[in-house]
């Protein structure tokens, strides 16, 4: 393995692989003082990913590594690109396992996604109704304020957080150029606070975070000390604009086959699951002779299926597996 990777795809988790990164480059070092709070552990949205035993990433699969850790020692997001199925979300989330960051913190685009919804939102109403209510509680604001997974993300922790935003190519137009200067310049304003940062008592505000935790914002304003792991996925269905892409590092991803197929089929259903389903891999790999779409997840389907199937009726054991492994980009039969 390349002596200078912090991540290795090694299955296991290596918390203090992260405490070797060298310090950022002068124009991606953020300084703002740190704060402290107590960050989730991993939960069931990575182990769903994961499985119950992840495996190496086998040794061929070294141009995704070195591209991950160019990421990580140059502090930039990183644009993963591929078909679905192909791990591009599972990434993340392996990249939290293995460096101990915690919960990953996910903000799945959609086309009404604004950057907003990801920094922060402000619930006016109910602050409203609870000042007509007259309980006292809408003087606090900062109960009525909760930072979204990229705002979470940009708070000053010492040790990086990981920040999946999932299908950007769903988005509208504007939101790839809106998230251009938040991810330059690590950090943002909510103004909602900068309005009464001069106020007595209000300089500094504790608000929710994505995780459900309170952290003190002061002066308005959140800024980061460790540039977050930031992993942005597109499925190709559209190009994005080059002054987003020049802050990036591109990783194309293609659909698992041979050892890294084999390595999650393991991570998910134990040791020598691979040669007991080979008759299902086949016939999910032959797709490829024809050119059909069949996302990875179809044959982790078909082999949980004829598992469960093959007892009772074990000469129908590929019949039935074959209907969960239909290409997609065929139609039904």
């Amino acid at each position: 393995m390349t002596g200078w990777f912090v991540y290795q795809g090694a299955g296991g988790p290596d918390p203090g692989r992260i405490g070797r990164l060298p310090a950022p480059p002068p124009w991606r070092a953020f300084d703002a003082e740190p704060v402290e709070y107590e960050v989730p552990p991993l939960d069931s949205a990575s182990l769903r990913r994961l499985g119950e035993s992840p495996v190496p990433m086998p040794v061929q699969e070294t141009e995704t590594l070195e591209l991950v850790n160019a990421a990580l020692y140059l502090r930039r997001p990183l644009l993963v690109t591929g078909e679905p199925g192909s791990g591009k979300s599972t990434l993340a989330h392996s990249l939290a396992h293995e460096l101990g960051l915690g919960r990953v913190l996910q903000w799945a685009v959609v086309s009404r996604s604004e950057l907003k919804d990801g920094l922060y939102t402000y619930d006016a109403i109910g602050r409203l109704q609870d000042n007509q209510l007259g309980s006292g509680q809408a003087e606090d604001i900062g109960r009525y304020l909760r930072l979204g997974p990229l705002g979470t993300a940009l708070l000053a922790t010492d040790r990086p957080r990981v920040l999946l935003i999932d299908e950007l190519d769903k988005s509208d137009i504007d939101l790839p150029n809106d998230l251009l200067n938040v991810l330059e310049e690590g950090e943002f304003g909510i103004p909602e606070l900068e309005r009464i940062a001069d106020r007595p008592g209000q300089e500094t505000v504790h608000v929710l975070t994505d995780d459900g935790r309170r952290v003190p914002v002061t002066g308005g304003r959140v800024r980061c000390r460790a540039f977050p792991v930031v992993v942005m996925t597109s499925n190709r269905e559209r190009e994005f604009p080059a002054p987003l892409l020049r802050r990036c590092v591109p990783l194309d991803l293609e659909p698992p086959r041979d050892q890294r197929l084999a390595a999650m089929i393991l991570a998910h259903f134990g040791a020598e699951s691979y040669d007991e389903n080979l008759d299902l891999v086949g016939q999910f790999t032959q797709a490829e002779s024809d050119g059909a779409l069949r996302p990875t997840d179809q044959l982790l389907n078909a082999i949980f299926l004829a598992q469960h199937t093959a007892r009772q009726e074990p000469r129908r054991r590929e019949e039935i597996a074959g209907l969960l492994m239909r290409p997609l980009d065929r139609g039904p039969r």
